[in-house]
């Protein structure tokens, strides 16, 4: 087989693909086999007519048709090796050459991926926060999980305060009418939790159990009932109870109690590895963030819109994937949120752009850097998915051979090289540990 490749436009690449005349006749054999079991010809018994009966019957231009299938696809693949080139979108195949007893040739227009120019990418500056953790820290942490373990006491008397849960009635007003959906009994607000109206929960702290409180609020501007948005409000509030976190002393019983350790000590310090741990990743995520956003913003690159679309619906798909999981689909979602399906795609554009440039870009530097993937790192990557969906990592490989998947393996991993090429090659900024 023989493949040139030519560009003609700037995205756009005209593949010429020869493929030998043996090839075509083992394929019109394999087309010959496949038809005469379609057809009925009078005299012959179906399946048995001579090739040359066929090809009068049903047209040699058929025949070829059927073998041309066959060979296209995989010569078209040999094709984009041979010339190295990267498809973004399906080619529009046109047959040059289509004879019987001769070399198929055709053409594939294809558009393929832009040309990146790097700028700098090594040597970068990027700022690295302090992976340091106190004692604060922990303190803090301990506090969370004094929180999240706490019991709710009912207080019999005394007066709402920040973090009570409470138990109200309300009735708003808007030009001193009473309006629908503003009215319940004994409706549980935490109070804190910012989950009113801005403004309402604060108004409540300091009132006493049983007592009545007019409340005075705005609705905000983006209301999602138009006929409130924007407008002052006043509601009539009445605590009818009032529950209260009670906390448990930090010693070893509270250890005991929410964790594996037997001694505050021994929480304190998984709680103090945990957070250095935590710590430690965040950092060197921020520096990796950091080099690939520097090396980013450093590249040129026109993207073609085709790219941006493509990873807007893998977007979508991952979303729905993910919905999927809590038991909903998008179309439901969408009934939810009030929107649409190209609510969210025009959404999602700003991402996806961003995301497709960010890939080019690494792949761009994996190419300057001869960062390739080796045989071994793609079957790690096999092996851990195989562990993750508890099956065997032959059939797993052979299922994501089918699927065409080992290419995007492949990139992947030679991408998340790339970061750590990057990473390992930027000139590290030490920042404080808010940065």
């Amino acid at each position: 087989m023989k493949a040139t490749a030519e560009k003609i436009d700037k995205n756009t690449v005209l593949l010429e693909v020869e493929v030998e005349q043996e090839k075509v006749d083992q394929a019109l054999d394999k087309a010959y086999r496949k038809v005469v079991k379609q057809i009925n010809i009078p005299g012959f018994r179906k399946g048995k007519a001579p090739r040359a009966m066929v090809e009068r019957y049903v047209g040699t231009e058929t025949l070829f048709g059927e073998a041309a299938e066959m060979i296209i696809p995989e010569a078209y693949m040999e094709a984009l090796q041979e010339t190295a080139t990267e498809p973004i979108d399906q080619p529009q195949i046109d047959i040059v050459q289509g004879e019987v007893g001769k070399t198929l040739i055709f053409k594939a227009t294809v558009e393929v991926k832009p040309e990146v120019t790097l700028g700098e990418y090594k040597g970068l500056e990027v700022t690295q926060p302090s992976s340091e953790v106190s004692d604060q820290d922990v303190e803090k942490e301990l506090e969370r999980l004094q929180n999240r373990h706490a019991k709710l006491v009912t207080v019999e008397e005394g007066e709402v305060q920040n973090d009570d849960v409470t138990l109200i009635d309300f009735t708003g007003y808007v030009d001193g009418e009473a309006f629908e959906g503003g009215h319940a009994e004994n409706y549980s607000l935490t109070i804190g939790s910012n989950t009113f109206i801005p403004g309402f929960e604060e108004q409540l702290v300091g009132v006493k159990l049983g007592e009545e409180k007019d409340v005075n609020v705005t609705f905000p501007e983006e209301y999602h009932a138009e006929n409130l948005a924007g407008k002052p409000a006043t509601f009539k509030v009445k605590i009818n109870e009032i529950k209260r976190k009670e906390l448990a002393p930090l010693d070893d019983e509270f250890a005991k109690d929410v964790s594996e350790f037997d001694t505050l000590d021994e929480l304190k310090s998984d709680i103090l590895n945990k957070l250095k741990e935590t710590a430690e990743k965040a950092a060197k995520s921020n520096v990796e963030n950091g080099a690939v956003e520097a090396a980013v913003a450093n590249a040129e690159v026109e993207i073609p819109s085709i790219m941006v679309d493509q990873k807007v619906e893998e977007m979508l798909n991952s979303m729905g994937q993910r919905l999927a999981q809590q038991g909903i689909n998008l179309d439901q979602y969408f009934q939810y949120t009030n929107t649409s399906i190209n609510d969210m795609r025009d959404r999602m554009r700003p991402d996806a752009e961003r995301n497709v440039k960010n890939e080019l870009v690494l792949d761009a530097i994996a190419k300057a850097e001869n960062i390739a993937v080796s045989e071994e790192e793609i079957n790690e990557e096999i092996q851990k998915i195989a562990e993750y969906v508890k099956q065997d990592a032959e059939i797993v490989r052979k299922t994501l051979e089918l699927q065409g998947e080992l290419i995007h393996i492949n990139q992947d991993i030679a991408r998340r090289k790339v970061i750590n090429f990057l990473a390992e090659n930027a000139k590290i900024v030490e920042g404080t540990k808010e940065a």
